[in-house]
């Protein structure tokens, strides 16, 4: 990956580049054509450093099968839990994710902005990290119950969307993605301790694959994570994104983002002044 001596720029751009590039959101999610010239728009107009296949958390849970709707100006919504008791895990079955529309949709986004960014600007692939895909498909009031009232559902769960993850993270790498994002926003609701023992070694088990796969980590858990960030070390990603509850003296080599997606209704001029900053600014 090309390295300049200022500060690397990648904001998480969903909606904001969807409509950036005239188009809505349901077509950005449901579209890899959309969020493909939307990225590059972005791309062109931002002087971004590395582009995304990020869109929304449902491209896993569509393939297991969950209904997903497509409201014109929002984020996909799941319309009911996939997963109820035990015995709906064990007959979950893992999708071809190569088939699967939705999954399918993200690799073809991959395979299309790599073929036209260069060598110089990454593509960042996008998967769901264990605990958030369990509440995608349980839901996230059961899911944090399940915790302490039925931590065994909770494993055999995350061992089922684990495989997913592992595929649909080499499919992407495979399509050209040096880079795949970990999508765990839920973990920064959850204790250290309960992270320690759900959720850590998924973590490093995940990251140790993609990184066989010769691609880095970026994990995501937007919220205050600062109990979290010992434990988190321990699991090896690459970057890590950090929200502004986060002391960033506890950070300080960084990549200016946002704390999670710029959204929607900010002026482009304050994009600009990030990058402007980011090019005055240099790596430490």
């Amino acid at each position: 990956m090309h390295m300049d001596p200022h500060v690397a720029f990648h904001p998480i751009l969903m909606h904001f580049a969807a409509r950036y590039a005239g188009h809505t959101y349901r077509e950005f999610a449901s579209d890899h054509r959309v969020l493909v010239e939307s990225n590059l728009r972005c791309l062109d107009d931002f002087g971004l450093d590395a582009v995304g296949l990020i869109s929304d958390p449902y491209r896993e849970t569509a393939a297991f099968g969950a209904e997903i709707t497509f409201p014109e100006e929002a984020v996909p919504r799941c319309r009911k839990a996939l997963v109820r008791n035990m015995e709906d895990v064990r007959c979950l079955k893992n999708p071809d994710i190569r088939k699967s529309e939705r999954t399918k949709d993200r690799i073809l986004a991959g395979k299309a902005l790599s073929s036209q960014t260069g060598p110089s600007i990454p593509v960042i692939g996008w998967i769901e990290g264990p605990l958030a895909e369990c509440c995608n498909l349980a839901g996230v009031n059961e899911i944090l119950l399940k915790l302490y009232l039925e931590p065994d559902f909770l494993q055999f769960l995350t061992d089922k969307v684990m495989i997913t993850a592992k595929e649909f993270a080499r499919s992407q790498v495979e399509a050209g993605c040096e880079i795949i994002g970990v999508g765990d926003a839920i973990c920064s609701q959850i204790s250290a301790e309960d992270y320690r023992e759900f959720v850590r070694e998924k973590h490093k088990e995940l990251f140790t694959y993609i990184h066989s796969l010769g691609a880095r980590v970026k994990l995501h858990i937007c919220g205050n994570t600062t109990h979290l960030l010992e434990e988190i070390t321990l699991t090896g990603p690459d970057i890590v994104d950090l929200d502004w509850m986060v002391d960033m003296e506890q950070g300080r080599r960084f990549i200016l983002s946002g704390g999670c997606e710029i959204t929607v209704s900010t002026p482009p001029a304050h994009l600009w002044a990030m990058r402007e900053a980011s090019l005055s600014a240099r790596r430490v």
